[in-house]
């Protein structure tokens, strides 16, 4: 079961020069559907193509070609959906968003406004701190991106690349609960995590294939509990849209500057203009990019090249038959299986990979702790990955490797300080832990007889150093040091304490 005992976050609050303002916040994220073929074509959706070498007549808008849907497509939707506990819709419908834009062949986009693929739905947001914020998801609807205009590769013409269009979006729309800029950042990478997790999104953001569109407003102190009683938006500020962001970083500056200039509006006498907006960040400034159009301005209607959209509920109780385990059952799982912090199951389940990496080294073995396990994968692989700019994938160093290396320690072959060392040689060189040890002679000295030896010469070479032991037993720390100083570090730590402490009588 999932521990869901969590605090409410506290909102942000920004403060004016006349009054305290909170933040009220909503998100549309475009996620790109992992498929290999568009939404209503054949044609490739793989990335850094040559331009418009994956646009099929479809695409291209060519006469008389006409619209057939991708059924994967439609299953990753649903899966996703499944997995943010949201409501499927067996039945849905296309509607055309019409608009002009020269990357837009169409001269409109297919899309779901009125019957969406998914209704409501929640995702919890951990902040870190013991806190956590519930975010209501209202809808997620699949449709066509557009392609992409480029203006950069010539002084006097604009070019435009089809290779994006018709590759299948999922937009996934929250109610405005997210309260500040760190919340909405922990809320796209929670989005992100899930449908990594899921298969249905790859999350890349540096390519395009998960962006946001961010609805900011403000409003004093008490009336966001308001709007969450009546669920009547008057009590908020009018929102603003920043469009196509791509970064958590900026996301969050976006929000902060946003925020801070309506409150100088409002404060100032004046009225905030619903709009998109465009954020700036080398400026960090946000700036109009066009008045906030309203559904009627796209003139939206029935595709008539398109019927109704019905699934069965058996097939989607397949899919979600089929449904991996995610992040959150997955990090209570390793809590109370492993016996790990929240902080180390946190760590370990951000990515797919990350967690499948821990898994096959702690069940790789007969009973390899857990928590030494975690503390192994997190602070030595993950901390010289990090150092190197990789991620799990890209470890030179096995599941089998690693978990070789915590046998060693844990049948008393190798010390802590020697499994460091040796991991350094997997990482650098790769090879069998195993091996390794004995051919470079790295096992660790067990011998009581000889460890006696090496504390007897110690002692009887430094006299005055026993007596100053005798009368501060703390000292006795110096002779294990020495010891294993003579033993190449391969001494037994534990065997040499108590051989120090016997001999010198404490």
């Amino acid at each position: 079961m999932l521990d869901l005992t969590f605090e409410t976050p506290t909102p942000k609050t920004i403060a004016g020069a006349k009054h305290d303002w909170e933040l009220v916040i909503g998100m549309e994220v475009h996620a790109q559907v992992s498929s290999n073929a568009k939404l209503f074509s054949g044609a490739s959706t793989r990335f850094g193509a040559e331009p418009n070498s994956n646009v099929a007549f479809v695409d291209a808008a060519m006469p008389g070609m006409l619209p057939v849907i991708n059924e994967f497509c439609v299953e990753q939707a649903v899966r996703t959906g499944l997995g943010l506990k949201a409501e499927i819709n067996l039945k849905s419908a296309f509607d055309r968003k019409n608009y002009f834009y020269p990357d837009l062949p169409q001269g409109y986009q297919i899309s779901q406004l009125y019957h969406p693929i998914v209704g409501e739905g929640e995702v919890l947001v951990e902040m870190g701190d013991g806190t956590a914020r519930r975010v209501r998801i209202e809808r997620i609807h699949m449709e066509q991106d557009a392609g992409k205009s480029i203006h950069d590769m010539d002084p006097n013409m604009s070019f435009v690349d089809l290779n994006r269009t018709g590759v299948c979006l999922m937009e996934i729309v929250s109610r405005p609960d997210i309260r500040g800029p760190e919340e909405a950042a922990a809320y796209i990478a929670k989005i992100r995590q899930i449908m990594r997790y899921l298969g249905t999104c790859d999350g890349n953001m540096q390519n395009g294939n998960l962006r946001a569109d961010v609805n900011v407003s403000i409003c004093q102190p008490g009336a966001y509990e308001k709007y969450m009683e009546t669920q009547d938006f008057s009590h908020l500020g009018t929102r603003c849209e920043i469009k196509n962001m791509n970064s958590m970083r900026f996301i969050q500056q976006a929000i902060e500057v946003e925020a801070r200039r309506q409150i100088a509006i409002v404060e100032a006498g004046g009225e905030v203009e619903q709009e998109t907006r465009l954020y700036d960040p080398d400026k960090g400034e946000t700036r109009s990019m066009r008045s906030k159009e309203e559904a009627h301005d796209y003139r939206y209607f029935p595709d008539p090249d398109l019927l109704p959209l019905e699934i069965e509920q058996a097939w989607v109780d397949d899919i979600a038959a089929r449904l991996p385990e995610l992040p959150d059952e997955k990090k209570a799982r390793f809590i109370g299986d492993f016996g790990l912090t929240d902080y180390d199951a946190s760590v370990l389940t951000a990515e797919v990979e990350a967690a499948g990496y821990f898994e096959t080294v702690v069940n790789g073995g007969s009973g390899r702790d857990g928590k030494i396990t975690a503390n192994w994968v997190i602070n030595e692989l993950f901390g010289r990955l990090k150092k190197e700019d990789h991620d799990i994938t890209e470890s030179p160093v096995s599941p089998d490797q690693l978990g070789g290396i915590i046998d060693l320690i844990a049948k008393g072959d190798i010390s802590g300080k020697i499994a460091k060392d040796l991991f350094e040689i997997v990482y650098t060189e790769g090879g069998d832990p195993s091996e390794i040890v004995e051919a470079r002679g790295m096992k660790q000295v067990t011998d009581t007889g000889a460890i006696e030896a090496a504390v007897d010469q110690i002692i009887a070479d430094n006299p005055a150093q026993v007596e100053k032991a005798k009368v501060n037993p703390k000292l006795a720390g110096w002779f294990v040091g020495q010891v294993m100083k003579a033993t190449g570090g391969k001494a037994n730590p534990k065997a040499v304490n108590q051989i120090v402490s016997a001999k010198l009588g404490l």
